[in-house]
């Protein structure tokens, strides 16, 4: 078992959304750690939020897995291209699709671009995301609320809309949620009810998609080490990030990876419709 880090950890402000480049210590995105058994050979796959944390590790343990990518990101142009670079190292194809999913045409021009590339999409894991502490609901700008609703839950709802076309019977559909889904955190008011949202909208949509053989499930992450935290959150709550768990400690991007892969791959072939914690010990009932 490795022996990853726990708190405290030093204050690390950053601007939203955060690069993985300057974090520290480094979250481990399986870079040197992730061994693949070719469970999704000649599998296309389309992940968005991919150019850091949970994003990444998945993206490194498909393309270890025998799959080719598209790789959705805002802007964090530098963490993308480290991210293609493992991917292409493991022998795979890569696209990089930088811009901003609250974008309804920039939704589309995602999945149409991989599509152009690759011929179709076997695999969509919705998984990007936006975030911001506030201790009071006065503080939270109405623009910063329909921002949030429209990259977690609304650009998760354009895409799935858009890929369906192409995505032929035996895909898979993997959405990222949250722990905060059913234990919400006051200070994430916004980002926790999207989080509730896609877990309500995964277990509606596998039954949408159940006639068509298209399986829809969702992950959710306990307290993981990613951009997103330092670049979200206070001092306090980074320097504790991860205690109250059972484990003691945040989670690594490349221990929730391995649930994605089981999920896009052919031996989950019975699996739709259900929620996966991903949490150090914290229970999902």
């Amino acid at each position: 078992m490795t022996d990853y880090p726990k708190p405290p950890f030093e204050p690390q402000p950053q601007a939203v959304p955060g690069q993985q480049s300057k974090m520290h210590p480094a979250p481990d995105c399986g870079e040197s750690s992730y061994k693949g058994s070719g469970k999704l050979t000649g599998k296309v796959a389309l992940i968005t939020g991919a150019d850091s944390g949970i994003g990444r590790a998945v993206a490194i343990a498909f393309a270890r897995e025998g799959a080719d990518l598209a790789l959705s990101y805002l802007d964090e142009h530098d963490d993308a291209k480290e991210t293609a670079h493992w991917v292409e190292a493991a022998g795979r194809k890569c696209l990089l699709l930088p811009g901003d999913l609250a974008s309804k045409a920039h939704c589309a021009a995602v999945v149409e671009k991989t599509v152009e590339q690759f011929g179709h999409i076997d695999v969509l894991v919705n998984n990007a995301a936006f975030q911001m502490t506030h201790e009071s609901l006065e503080d939270i700008a109405d623009e910063e609320w329909v921002r949030t609703f429209d990259i977690n839950i609304t650009a998760m709802f354009r895409l799935c809309k858009a890929a369906l076309p192409s995505m032929p019977k035996g895909s898979s559909i993997i959405n990222t949620s949250s722990v905060n889904s059913d234990m919400p955190k006051p200070t994430l008011l916004a980002y926790a009810a999207t989080k509730a949202a896609i877990a309500n909208f995964t277990g509606g949509l596998a039954q949408l998609l159940g006639p068509k053989g298209i399986r829809v499930n969702s992950v959710a992450p306990g307290p993981i080490w990613t951009p997103l935290i330092v670049a979200t959150m206070g001092d306090d709550d980074v320097k504790s990030f991860g205690a109250e768990t059972p484990l003691g400690r945040p989670g690594q991007p490349v221990e929730v990876a391995p649930i994605y892969v089981l999920l896009a791959s052919d031996e989950a072939s019975y699996i739709s419709g259900s929620r996966y914690g991903v949490t150090g010990g914290k229970p999902i009932l």
